[in-house]
């Protein structure tokens, strides 16, 4: 039998390695950070190779760790894999779907509802949360993220490279009229998703592409921190957003929002679908990434 290296510093390495701290990756665990730092000398060792460079309590992945964190990952998810498969007589009760909050409601759950027309029995969890997720732990079957970066061990498809163009509700329209350029600055809707993201398109990106030079101030405006929120502000008749096309486009054809110009802007990245290579090829989740609107040439990652 070929020699193994130790399973707990294999998962210690793993959960360090996508969490991207030690911190992190000790709560997980329900350890110590010194265990979990312990543990990942343990591997280094059977290795000889260093696999983290450390800098205060910062780490980052050496060429070593990133040659061997795929396969390590996978390989963790096929032992959970028969884990399960053994524990539930292999029958999966239930589609587990992992999205970032501002897409579950206005652009997963009604492609969800198309899926159901044909899985009516299927059992459906849908979790709201944000990256990163443990795929493998929480025994997720399909995890959408924004941009293709989060998962490399696992199965990537992009879906959809979203954009934003401005919206508004008639309401909203009828007391301040349509045109932008005359609108004070308290009218306009900010999105800020926060301190891990720069690539949501401001304002200042939009008029730039519609051959102004204005920059409404967020400080004098309405700020949101998610993109469904917008959406939902703009309708309620808070304000004019720049609304995602995505989840803009049921209200856009209601007629509950109307668009003020044709320009849009592209997001920085693209969202995207990931999976472990063995859920890839099940009915469910094949037919809901059908839904999500994947084409063949989009599909990436782990055989």
């Amino acid at each position: 039998m070929e020699k193994l290296p130790p399973l707990n510093a294999v998962r210690a390495f793993e959960v360090a390695a996508r969490a991207g701290s030690f911190t992190l990756a000790a709560t997980e665990l329900g350890v110590s950070s010194a265990a979990v730092s312990q543990q990942i000398r343990n591997l280094e060792n059977w290795f000889g190779k260093q696999l983290f460079v450390r800098n205060g309590n910062r780490i980052t992945l050496t060429d070593a760790g990133h040659a061997i964190y795929p396969q390590t990952a996978r390989a963790l998810g096929d032992i959970a894999a028969v884990g399960r498969r053994m524990l539930e007589g292999g029958v999966r009760p239930r589609l587990v779907v992992s999205v970032p909050f501002s897409l579950a409601e206005l652009w997963l759950a009604p492609r969800l509802a198309e899926l159901l027309y044909g899985f009516p029995q299927m059992a459906i969890d849908i979790r709201a949360e944000d990256d990163p997720v443990d795929v493998v732990r929480q025994n997720i079957d399909l995890r959408i993220s924004y941009g293709d970066y989060h998962y490399p061990a696992l199965r990537m498809v992009r879906l959809v490279h979203d954009e934003v163009l401005p919206v508004a509700s008639p309401e909203f329209l009828k007391r301040h009229g349509n045109v932008l350029a005359d609108m004070h600055e308290s009218q306009f809707i900010h999105t800020n998703w926060g301190p891990n993201y720069a690539s949501h398109p401001s304002w200042a990106d939009w008029f730039a592409a519609a051959g102004g030079n204005r920059a409404p101030d967020p400080s004098h405006g309405r700020r949101v921190g998610l993109s469904s929120l917008a959406i939902s502000a703009a309708r309620l008749g808070l304000g004019i957003a720049l609304g995602q096309r995505t989840m803009a486009d049921a209200d856009l054809e209601a007629g509950r929002l109307i668009a003020l110009s044709s320009v849009s802007v592209r997001l920085g990245q693209p969202y995207c679908a990931f999976m472990l290579p063995a859920k890839a090829e099940r009915a469910d989740v094949a037919g809901l990434v059908a839904l999500l609107g994947v084409i063949p040439e989009n599909v990436h990652g782990a055989p």
